[in-house]
């Protein structure tokens, strides 16, 4: 009777492990590929930027993102905010991109919208403010 309820103690303890070991691939998953997921949609904008003619035209190639710098010096991910409309999600990005031109730098909106047919993601507009002289702002995708 002593070693089966030790034997079940043990049978508990490896289940436990094995859900939370599949949480965390779960969370993992749909983090970095789940379509909804803020590094997704950070990296379909950063590809529109790069195949723009006017954004490579500006910046120069290879244009590069980044997000938020912090006091250490590192780049964080992308800055962005989730919040509901209208019953349906709506998330806005923010990040930076440079190109080989020297001083060009520039910020990035992103806004993407639920559909409520799908439940994917689209995106609503993406432009860039060119943050050095002359300032101006180029749109990339604009679907309002």
């Amino acid at each position: 009777v002593k070693e089966a309820g030790r034997d079940f103690t043990y049978f508990i303890v490896v289940l436990v492990g094995i859900g939370v070991t599949g949480g965390l691939f779960y969370v993992i998953f749909k983090e970095l590929f789940s379509s909804s997921s803020p590094s997704k949609i950070y990296g379909d904008a950063l590809e529109k930027c790069r195949s723009h003619p006017e954004i490579i035209g500006v910046f120069g190639e290879p244009i590069k993102g980044y997000g938020e710098a912090t006091r250490r010096g590192r780049r964080q991910l992308v800055s962005h905010i989730e919040y509901v409309k209208d019953g349906l999600k709506h998330m806005r990005l923010k990040f930076y991109i440079e190109g080989s031109e020297p001083g060009k730098r520039g910020t990035v909106h992103v806004e993407v919208k639920e559909n409520p047919e799908s439940g994917r993601f689209e995106v609503r507009y993406i432009f860039v403010d060119v943050d050095t002289y002359p300032r101006r702002t180029v749109v990339i995708e604009d679907n309002r």
